[in-house]
């Protein structure tokens, strides 16, 4: 792979570390994010994942280490003016409404009141506005903390958890949006639990566990190579043909299936050498892993070692 240039990279980081006391909560993390792209951070509760966003934030001071952000020391005021962030849930004024909750913000931070609905409509919260916080399920919560931080058009904006609490079509929404940030030419970082979700609209991912980031890479490089599926009336002699076609150790029986380690590109001759031996073939299709596979196949293996 390509190793980006200095001016892709919106976040640096480099022997990232934070102890509280005795215990190391991020350790030595040092993880890129490069313009344009949606990066997924993984990792279980209480991985390190919110700490890290914290400091690169610059809410949280590192013990060791440095996190650079749009070219400067993450926390240093002009690159705060750039960048947006939902970080552990959203804080508001809870008799106050949406619409005037975004309005002391865009005050704060110097923004034009216009910015405002503008924010609401792009999270569906366009008429809902003038409801009192307090009364706000806790999606719509979510939806506004999330509209908060796209004011501004910030140059990066970081997630912590950006679908939690929304139903199943405002998931769906949010990750369209999301999609479409990056496509304005925005960088979003966000952490997630839900891994069909990383999986559908991440570019890179970084995998924390145990405060440590063991991988960082594409979703495609993370989940590795397909292999191939047969179906077959005939399994005893499919299995026979495929060992022929992948060798003895490229080959797995799978119920009623036979799993082949070979790519997608593989299957025509191997459904051609299948319907040469006389096999009633039923299915050969591509199988991928799941993210959630390879991610739970990792800090497995992490908590053993």
């Amino acid at each position: 792979m390509n190793e980006p240039m200095k001016s892709d990279l919106v976040v640096q980081t480099r022997g990232l570390t934070k102890r509280y006391g005795d215990r190391t909560a991020v350790d030595a993390v040092s993880m890129t994010v490069r313009r344009g792209e949606v990066y997924g951070f993984l990792g279980p509760n209480g991985a390190g994942k919110t700490t890290t966003l914290r400091m690169l934030l610059g809410l949280v001071r590192p013990t060791s280490g440095t996190a650079t952000v749009l070219g400067r020391s993450a926390g240093d005021q002009q690159v705060t003016e750039r960048v947006g962030s939902l970080i552990e849930g959203p804080g508001f004024f809870p008799y106050l409404s949406g619409r005037d909750n975004l309005l002391v913000m865009a005050r704060y931070r110097g923004l034009p009141t216009s910015v405002v609905d503008d924010a609401l409509v792009r999270v569906d919260l366009g008429g809902r506005g003038d409801d009192r916080f307090k009364g706000y399920s806790l999606g719509m919560k979510q939806r506004l903390g999330v509209a908060a931080a796209l004011m501004g058009d910030p140059e990066l904006i970081v997630l912590d958890e950006p679908t939690n609490g929304l139903d199943p079509a405002g998931m769906q929404d949010m990750r369209a949006l999301v999609v479409s940030l990056a496509r304005g030419g925005q960088t979003v970082v966000l952490s997630s639990h839900l891994l069909a979700e990383v999986q559908e609209i991440c570019d890179r991912v970084g995998v924390i566990d145990d405060g440590r980031l063991l991988r960082e890479s594409t979703v495609a490089e993370l989940r590795g190579e397909t292999s191939l599926r047969v179906r077959a009336v005939q399994v005893d002699r499919a299995l026979a043909v495929s060992m022929r076609v992948a060798g003895d150790d490229g080959v797995h029986v799978d119920g009623d299936a036979v799993l082949l380690d070979l790519p997608a590109t593989a299957a025509p001759d191997l459904t051609r050498a299948l319907v040469a031996d006389g096999i009633d073939v039923l299915e050969v299709s591509a199988v991928e892993r799941s993210l959630e596979e390879v991610f739970f196949e990792m800090t497995t293996t992490q908590e053993v070692a």
